[in-house]
């Protein structure tokens, strides 16, 4: 929905318009089970964990957000707004832990909505405190050391200065994070060289749209999703070729993937306006391993576990949050292990990295965190 939106808002404001050609055709093949869980989240939801929520209301619609994976910031969450006009913002919170409170940190003014924000995928605590967000274009913003927030750079490629093809979003290599590839509405993915702020390639990834982007594990391995209904892997070392790992039924397209952080064996993605999560074995492409259906409405937001293979989250339109025990595959799941309801549609859901008992959840105004 909101992604949805954003586009078409920002497709008006900037002249760009998206292509078209025809999607390809994939092959079916079996599915496999997943790998095993981890002693942590196999406690999830049992009844001596103390359930604790904590909320903290924005000025306006919550639509991008990540938690902050560094060391010395616990409880440390960004935010962008959505609002249909140019201006708009980002704010940093960090939970008041002796207080039970969220404070707001900082907050600057980004050119339009942020369809994904994303801070430095690294606990340590001796590297530049950076941020990323895409919208018109990729930005890397700092956190310098008196709390104040600077615009370190931007990111673009593009040789036409009157428009740009907005982005859809972006991922940070968790194994290098000097890397950074971005999705656009103009059919290619671009992988950025951080250090040297300059596109290390790009590629026409898709026949239509690119949704979404995700790395593997490793430095090599990405996949993204777009409006052709389909699922590629590409490998950097050998850009000749990618690999259709899935289409959609009648190509509805794909708005949002998630790697497995555990096992990149598997990946999920969305639908739009589907209430199914698909689950995807890179080994076995074409058909999905396991698809979620407990949701009533759309998802919207999906995210892995960060220290188990077998957990996922996901939130949508019919208020709810789910988290998933894939353990069962490739038997169906029909129930959800654990369930959370909002009072509005969900919009956004990411796990912590560095906190892992804890989900953020983004509706209306509103972004909360649960410990699960």
């Amino acid at each position: 929905f909101p992604l949805v939106l954003w586009l078409s808002f920002l497709l008006m404001e900037t002249g760009s318009a998206p292509a078209t050609a025809a999607p390809a055709q994939g092959t079916p093949a079996p599915s496999a089970p997943v790998g095993s869980t981890s002693a942590a989240v196999a406690a999830i939801g049992t009844p001596e964990r103390k359930k604790e929520i904590y909320t903290y209301t924005a000025p306006w619609l919550v639509y991008g957000m990540s938690w902050s994976a560094r060391a010395d910031h616990k409880y440390r969450l960004a935010f962008g707004s959505f609002l249909e006009e140019y201006a708009n913002k980002v704010q940093i919170v960090q939970l008041d832990e002796e207080n039970s409170t969220f404070v707001q940190k900082a907050s600057f003014d980004h050119p339009y909505p942020t369809t994904k924000i994303m801070w430095l995928p690294s606990e340590a605590t001796d590297k530049p405190d950076l941020l990323g967000t895409t919208g018109d274009y990729m930005r890397i913003w700092e956190v310098t050391s008196n709390g104040s927030v600077r615009q370190k750079c931007t990111l673009n490629n593009s040789k036409n200065t009157e428009f740009c093809a907005p982005l859809t979003s972006f991922d940070w290599n968790r194994t290098d994070p000097n890397i950074i590839g971005t999705s656009s509405i103009d059919t290619t993915c671009t992988i950025w060289d951080l250090e040297t702020q300059c596109a290390k390639t790009q590629l026409i990834a898709h026949d239509k749209e690119v949704f979404d982007m995700a790395f593997a594990s490793g430095t090599h391995i990405f996949a993204s999703v777009g409006a052709d209904g389909s699922v590629r892997m590409f490998d950097l070392r050998n850009l000749e070729h990618s690999t259709i790992i899935y289409e959609s039924k009648n190509y509805v397209p794909l708005l949002r993937l998630n790697w497995n952080k555990q096992d990149p064996n598997y990946l999920a993605a969305i639908m739009m306006d589907s209430p199914v999560a698909i689950v995807l074995d890179v080994r076995m492409p074409s058909m999905p391993v396991v698809q979620l259906m407990g949701h009533s409405a759309c998802i919207n937001s999906l995210d892995w576990a960060p220290h188990s293979s077998c957990h996922i989250a996901t939130a949508g339109d019919d208020k709810q949050a789910f988290i998933w025990d894939l353990r069962p595959m490739p038997k169906e799941i029909e129930d959800p292990l654990l369930a959370y309801n909002a009072e509005v549609e969900i919009n956004q859901l990411c796990w912590s990295s560095l906190q892992p008992d804890w989900i953020a959840l983004a509706f209306d105004q509103t972004m909360q965190i649960l410990r699960v």
